[in-house]
């Protein structure tokens, strides 16, 4: 993939890139063998302790996220967590609720629960600061990933995993310049969702022409159809539909058709279905935060935290797993990935 073209040069990025190889390397050599996947489909997910080499004593560690059921880029994630807690001989327990305040609550069980970790994302920072600080209080470490990079250290968190919103917003942005674009639609389908702002103001941010940013009802796939074919069918002037999920993308693709418009499809975040998509062109690009790596390294942080003592990223910078463009170009590197569904 072409991550050169995705990530401004500016000093901050510079500095804090190098931490995604150092945090890699140090989880590879002191686990000392490859991750294997492990866990049932249930709320609770038991490693098999035969899967993986590690010989340092059990442990629990809680993944709460902000997820809506059936998203396939949470299904990652989570597979990359089992991974990690298969090799690290660690009982993984995750849970998931959109809603902030039901979010928040899910925390506060596995501090309840005592558990000796606990990964967790911040789409809503506001609503989990006060069970954040009790986790913290309560001699729980806890990592964030996914959603919160401008705020984890605000809350105290160990590490972050994950992308720059804005900067990928950014980089989206800049990559339209260069198509011709005139006018896009930036669809958001879950709104307050702090990541999903930032893509969006992000393209706004760097992208020549016309930015509009279309809510939808992310939970409801008809009505998010409807939505974008009625924007369509009303401005004609649309020639670009960027959406901030894969799903989300491959249901722009129907709208386009139904509404007669000639709009272009991008988006971020892959899934097998989208990768078909891109090969096939019906959607352009994608734009890849490595949503396995996050959930890996989440996971994998803790356990190096709890038996080695070590901080990803100094605890002072976020690790990042991207931005990195995904087109026609290169989409089969990524595909046998994506058919696995760790990509």
């Amino acid at each position: 993939m072409n991550r050169s073209t995705t990530r401004p040069t500016s000093n901050r990025v510079r500095r804090i890139t190098p931490v995604v190889a150092v945090a890699a390397v140090a989880a590879l050599a002191l686990a000392g063998c490859s991750s294997g996947s492990g866990g049932k489909k249930s709320e609770e997910s038991t490693a098999d302790v035969s899967a993986g080499k590690a010989s340092t004593p059990r442990m629990t560690i809680a993944m709460v996220t902000h997820a809506p059921s059936g998203d396939t880029f949470w299904d990652t994630i989570r597979k990359g967590a089992q991974a990690a807690a298969a090799k690290d001989n660690v009982k993984l327990i995750y849970s998931n609720d959109e809603t902030a305040a039901d979010q928040a609550n899910l925390v506060q069980n596995a501090i309840d629960q005592k558990v000796d970790g606990i990964a967790v994302t911040l789409a809503k920072p506001d609503a989990m600061k006060d069970v954040v600080a009790k986790a913290e209080q309560a001699g729980i470490p806890v990592v964030g990933f996914n959603a919160g990079l401008t705020d984890w250290k605000k809350q105290g968190l160990l590490s972050f995993f994950g992308q720059d919103e804005s900067v990928s917003g950014q980089a989206l942005g800049t990559k339209l310049n260069g198509t011709g674009a005139k006018h896009v639609l930036c669809v958001i389908q879950a709104q307050g969702d702090v990541n999903l702002e930032q893509r969006c103001a992000g393209v706004k941010k760097t992208f020549g022409g016309k930015t509009d940013n279309l809510y939808v009802n992310g939970t409801d796939m008809p009505s998010v159809k409807s939505t974008i074919t009625a924007k369509l069918k009303t401005d004609s002037s649309i020639d670009y539909v960027v959406t901030l999920g894969a799903p989300f993308a491959l249901t722009a693709v129907q709208s386009v058709s139904e509404s007669g418009s000639k709009a272009k499809v991008a988006t971020f975040d892959l899934n097998k279905d989208l990768v078909a998509a891109v090969q096939k062109g019906t959607i352009q690009f994608a734009v890849d935060q490595q949503p396995y790596l996050q959930g890996y390294l989440a996971v994998d942080s803790l356990w190096l935290y709890k038996t080695n003592g070590n901080y990803s990223g100094g605890g002072e910078e976020p690790v990042l797993t991207g931005p990195a463009f995904v087109d026609k170009s290169d989409i089969a590197s990524v595909a046998k990935f994506a058919a696995k569904g760790t990509r």
